[in-house]
């Protein structure tokens, strides 16, 4: 199994995007993350949901959990108004790493252990051309587990 052969598309989004817009694509789709892309549609970074959930929860509830027991139910169900107005581009960590980024010919290994270096739910497969990089598609985790297992079987 080659990186091409398991790279489906894949919801994407710019650093520019509406953050709501973005959560709440990953919500309706119940994807693990997004992928975002500059203006030129070259991969960016790499949004876990677990970042945007990150940024709808108050500091000081993250400094001390016990706060979170103490926060009215009214209150907490107005967290998500925390992204109106942002761009997904200031949710994403300040120092955030390179997205990982297979090569079509890798192969699932390969894909696999660059996806648990980078600590991602997601590998974007790119091809290398004379503009850059070109968005072939997508692995997520749970993709590539079903293929692996499939294997095992």
């Amino acid at each position: 199994m080659r990186a091409r052969d398991l790279a489906v598309e894949y919801e994407s989004v710019t650093v520019d995007s509406d953050a709501l817009d973005a959560a709440r694509l990953m919500a309706e789709h119940r994807l693990p993350g997004l992928l975002v892309l500059d203006a030129v549609g070259t991969p960016k970074a790499i949004l876990p949901a677990s970042q945007l959930v990150k940024v709808l929860v108050p500091p000081y509830v993250i400094e001390d959990p016990n706060l979170a027991a103490v926060v009215d139910e009214q209150h907490a169900d107005r967290l998500a108004s925390a992204l109106q107005g942002r761009r997904v581009g200031d949710c994403l960590p300040r120092s955030f790493p390179e997205p990982p980024i297979a090569a079509p010919d890798d192969t699932a290994l390969e894909v696999a252990a660059l996806m648990a270096r980078a600590r991602s739910p997601l590998v974007a497969v790119c091809e290398r051309d004379k503009a850059g990089l070109r968005l072939l598609g997508v692995i997520t985790a749970s993709h590539l587990l079903n293929r692996l297992l499939a294997v095992a079987s």
